[in-house]
């Protein structure tokens, strides 16, 4: 948790020594000193019937764990040490929201000392909509299995790595992924089952891996900044991808034809398209 508070504040000052000048503006701090560790027990029951649930979870810088395997929607636990991210639960006929209250004071708040805040999460069987919304974190989300037929993921500053293990049982819409200065892993994406995906990234570390059985024709559109991103596509895909931006080096492992700026692979069944729009980094095209 310490270790994600020290990126967070490595950016900012990054950022303002990049920036303008500012004028010398005074702003107040309190500091909240953590209190003893609270366990939140979630226990969410199935919804009724075929109706399928838009599940979004609010998470603040933390740990979080997500896998399936839950009897009910969603169940697990939430540990924390300051009061006031105790989670907020709501839930509708065909909604959940789970989500710790960062709204804006008027002073800026700095915790000190150890911090607690841990997400361990089951989703359920039943079909859904599922976004996530978190801030610096280190996570483990292994959704194989789980029936998503949309998914979107938004954070700063993580150490995340998604993981599909197991064939997507629902036709997935989009999968969408919006990250910060962050090392992510994407694993397993062909078990996925999407439609869509859209990447897009700031300055980090990313790998998508197209491991998997791939269930359809997928396009998938990557844009990111000055970055490292090592696409991976298993033998025998047919893959076709096109590049564009400033980047500065492509590196092929494996069977790849080139023509300008478009990569691709031999292989039957579905088609997998790949754009990237990157900044100045590295491309790394794997075939394996």
């Amino acid at each position: 948790m310490n270790r994600m508070l020290t990126v967070i504040l490595a950016l900012a000052l990054a950022a303002l020594a990049c920036g303008p000048n500012l004028p010398n503006i005074q702003v107040p701090v309190e500091r909240i000193t953590p209190g003893p560790t609270e366990t939140l027990t979630i226990d969410e029951a199935a919804p009724d019937g075929d109706t399928v649930m838009d599940v979004t979870l609010g998470i603040g810088a933390g740990n979080i764990t997500l896998a399936g395997g839950a009897e009910g929607l969603v169940s697990g636990t939430v540990r924390y040490n300051i009061p006031d991210w105790k989670p907020e639960i709501t839930r509708e006929a065909d909604s959940l929201i789970i989500r710790q209250d960062f709204s804006p004071d008027d002073r800026l708040r700095i915790p000190e000392g150890n911090l607690t805040n841990e997400w361990d999460l089951k989703l359920g069987a039943a079909p859904m909509r599922l976004t996530v919304n978190a801030g610096a974190y280190e996570g483990q989300m292994d959704l194989g299995g789980v029936p998503l037929q949309r998914l979107e993921i938004n954070d700063g500053a993580s150490d995340n790595t998604v993981t599909f293990d197991e064939v997507n049982t629902e036709a997935m819409t989009l999968f969408k992924y919006n990250t910060g200065a962050s090392t992510v892993k994407l694993e397993g994406l062909s078990n996925a089952n999407f439609a869509e995906m859209i990447f897009e990234g700031g300055a980090g570390t990313y790998t998508l891996d197209f491991s998997g059985e791939l269930q359809r024709e997928a396009r998938v559109s990557v844009r990111a900044g000055i970055c490292t991103l090592t696409l991976i596509v298993p033998a025998g895909v047919k893959a076709e991808v096109t590049r564009s931006g400033a980047v500065t080096t492509v590196k092929t492992e494996g069977t790849w034809s080139t023509s300008g700026d478009t990569y691709s692979t031999g292989g039957s069944g579905p088609l997998l398209t790949i754009d990237v729009d990157m900044g100045l980094g590295t491309l790394n095209l794997i075939s394996k």
